[in-house]
């Protein structure tokens, strides 16, 4: 089965949007015949995204460090979950057992496994889609930063169009899997 990672907040956000916004992702992700890899835990926009994808019938699969085991309470309902020792074994495993990857809205872990995955890609080390989910705008000024980037010389065109940002899920999902757009 294909799978998507998705990388998002373990908080919930001060809106209830953003709840929303988590479940409606997560069944689109289903839906489209995908199964979702994220972080295992069972707090946050993690527990609202493997909830629903799980309600909707879809496969999850969870991968936690044993010390966040305890504080981002490890989700005990998931089709699979793995306990690691590191963070590293934690985003090497998410990258391992996924065929592409979504950030929701989140903190610095999702950005941080975010530019990692974005950064594999520049580098080589995978070919696989990525996607920004940029609802409400929540990233523009993460995206107006990677094009100052572009504009002041550190990063290239063809690198800043290493990965699709959307507003919807839905919009997000249709560029990540058009022709154009897979390797």
């Amino acid at each position: 089965m294909k799978r998507i990672c998705v990388f998002c907040g373990s908080h919930v956000g001060n809106d209830a949007a953003y709840a929303q916004m988590a479940r409606k992702a997560a069944q689109a992700i289903v839906a489209a015949g995908y199964g979702i890899v994220y972080g295992g835990g069972g707090i946050g926009l993690m527990r609202i995204v493997a909830d629903a994808a799980l309600e909707s019938g879809g496969e999850v699969i969870g991968v936690i460090p044993h010390a966040l085991a305890r504080t981002e309470m490890a989700h005990a309902g998931l089709t699979e979950l793995h306990l690691v020792t590191t963070m590293h074994e934690r985003k090497a495993m998410m990258v391992d057992r996924s065929d592409a990857f979504i950030a929701l809205p989140g903190g610095f872990g999702t950005m941080d496994e975010f530019c990692e995955v974005l950064s594999w890609r520049q580098l080589r080390i995978h070919d696989k889609p990525i996607g920004l989910l940029n609802f409400r705008g929540y990233y523009d000024a993460l995206l107006a930063l990677f094009d100052s980037m572009v504009r002041e010389g550190f990063v290239g065109p063809h690198t800043r169009g290493l990965f699709i940002d959307a507003p919807t899920i839905d919009e997000l999902l249709a560029e990540m899997f058009s022709e154009k757009n897979l390797p």
